[in-house]
């Protein structure tokens, strides 16, 4: 199977209140609808303004995705959000796994599986984030950390239709730290070499407009999953031009 198109994908995280996210959808849309772009593009907003961000993007190719969601359908969660919901929203994608809900909150592997068959289960791909904190990258142990990860995050019915994979180095996230391009290339291999071919693997931590070109240009690079600069609408769509 062939690769699919490279995806940029932005993790506005818990940022965004209506307006300032509107004004962000908005800029984005119009340079959409009017120049043609060498990826796929995807933003996911906090919970609270996905429909209004949605409205916003509609018929200018960009995708909307949710940032967590339960793996329950529906039920007594307070303060949760089930895949079903995003899906009405008007997402096709979830970010799981992030590290942020890893270390943050605690998120074992066998929670972020519930969760990407609870996407799978509503119809959204899910983009399952893997990464090492600095102490195993150290350590020697980056690629059999997060080759543990994946296999304990994905379940078997995974294929490059469902699943996205995004290596975050947890040590890189909001640094503005970034492994070397050949440690880059070393984990993106060893990903690629578990996932079904065609399967898009990202990488994410601290992409900028200044590394954005080199990155995505590593042959096992298929994207980048950005957070700080997918908040300014000139940056994320300089990384994503970058893609070429």
């Amino acid at each position: 199977m062939a690769q699919r198109r490279h995806l940029v994908a932005g993790n506005w995280k818990m940022n965004g209140l209506r307006a300032e996210a509107e004004r962000l959808a908005g800029d984005l849309a119009a340079r959409a609808r009017t120049a043609a772009g060498g990826c796929d593009m995807l933003v996911c907003p906090p919970a609270t303004v996905l429909a209004a961000v949605g409205a916003v993007l509609g018929g200018s190719g960009i995708a909307l995705g949710g940032q967590d969601c339960h793996a329950a359908e529906k039920g007594a969660f307070t303060g949760d959000v089930s895949a079903e919901m995003l899906k009405d929203a008007g997402c096709s994608f979830v970010i799981l796994g992030h590290s942020e809900r890893r270390h943050g909150h605690g998120e074992t592997d066998a929670e972020v599986r519930a969760k990407v068959a609870a996407a799978w289960r509503a119809g959204l791909a899910a983009i399952v984030c893997v990464g090492e904190t600095r102490e195993q990258r150290e350590a020697g142990t980056a690629l059999a950390v997060v080759s543990a990860q994946l296999a304990g995050s994905v379940p078997e019915a995974a294929s490059a239709a469902n699943l996205v994979v995004a290596y975050e180095p947890v040590w890189a996230i909001g640094t503005g730290l970034t492994p070397t391009l050949g440690d880059i290339a070393e984990i993106h291999g060893g990903i690629r070499a578990r996932v079904a071919a065609g399967t898009r693997v990202l990488y994410g931590g601290s992409v900028n407009p200044g590394n954005a070109r080199d990155i995505l240009a590593l042959p096992d690079v298929a994207g980048a999953l950005v957070g700080g600069a997918s908040l300014k609408a000139e940056d994320f769509w300089a990384i994503a031009q970058a893609c070429g």
